[in-house]
This record gives structure tokens, sequence and C-alpha cells, in this order.
């Protein structure tokens, strides 16, 4: 992986079709977003590729935890903001560690809660925050994770 400036990509979608599935996430999308008071239910990192896309590095509760899927992130369901201060070195010792990992229903829950996330599974904001070289990135939903990326607070 070349240095290129990473992404932190929100997503302010909501999922189109009316079958179970489609249906499950956007009354998931919608109370994450209720629950997190902001307009975005779900985060990823994002790495620009050569041929266009981008390689998105998170833990999903649709693909069942910590993979790295190609998208295309159009901008009526994404917003990107530019990670300058990340260096792409990072990103790949948090994916080395976190690879494979199942989703941690409860530690994202527990960004409301402030229930403590489980040392073997992660949820996307927690993910994102160790990319971005945050602590504790359990107690950050991807709201906050937005917050701190436009202030450069982190």
């Amino acid at each position: 992986m070349t240095q290129k400036t990473l992404y932190l990509a929100l997503y302010k979608g909501n999922r189109e079709g009316w079958g179970i599935a489609s249906i499950k996430a956007r009354l998931g999308d919608w109370l994450t977003r209720k629950i997190t008071r902001g307009i975005y239910s779900h985060c990823e990192i994002a790495y620009p590729l050569p041929s266009g896309g981008y390689a998105c590095y998170s833990s999903s509760i649709r693909d069942g935890g910590v993979r790295m899927k190609v998208m295309p992130l159009p901008s009526e369901k994404w917003d990107l903001i530019p990670l300058e201060t990340v260096p792409a070195s990072h990103l790949e010792e948090v994916w080395r560690s976190a690879h494979g990992k199942k989703y941690d229903w409860t530690g994202a829950i527990g960004t409301v809660l402030k229930i403590r996330q489980s040392e073997n599974k992660w949820f996307c904001s927690e993910f994102c925050a160790a990319v971005m070289g945050i602590d504790d990135g359990w107690r950050f939903s991807p709201n906050d994770l937005a917050a701190l990326a436009k202030s450069g607070a982190f």
C-alpha cells in the first residue's frame, strides 16, 4: 500500500428494496442514528484505489465482522473526511490484528450505555477509532468520530 490519504467514510444513506434484509438494514440504520443522535449509522476507513472506488476497512453487521470490501462510496450515501495525519501503515497494523474478528453487538450498544466492549470482537467505529489512533475507541459512535475528524481533534 503506497501512501495516499485515508478517509473516514460515513454512511448517511438508506438501503433500497423491500426484502426482509433491506427492511432490517433500514431499521438498523434508523435506530443507530436515533440512539447516537446523528446522521451517520456506519463508518469505514477508505483507501482510494488507482482503478477507482475505495478499499473499505471496517467491522460490519451485514458482513459479520472485520473485513475489507471494495466499494464506490457515492456522495449521496457517503461523506468522506480526509485523515491526512493517519499513515496507511497504521491501517495495515490495525487490520492485521483485527482481520476476521466477529462483530461486537454488545460493544456497539455500549457506545450509548457505556458498556465495555469485547476484547475479541469489533464494531465499526471502534475499528475506525483504532486506525485513527484514538484510545478507548469503544466509547465512540460514527457520529462522534465524524465530529472529531472534522475538528481535527484526534
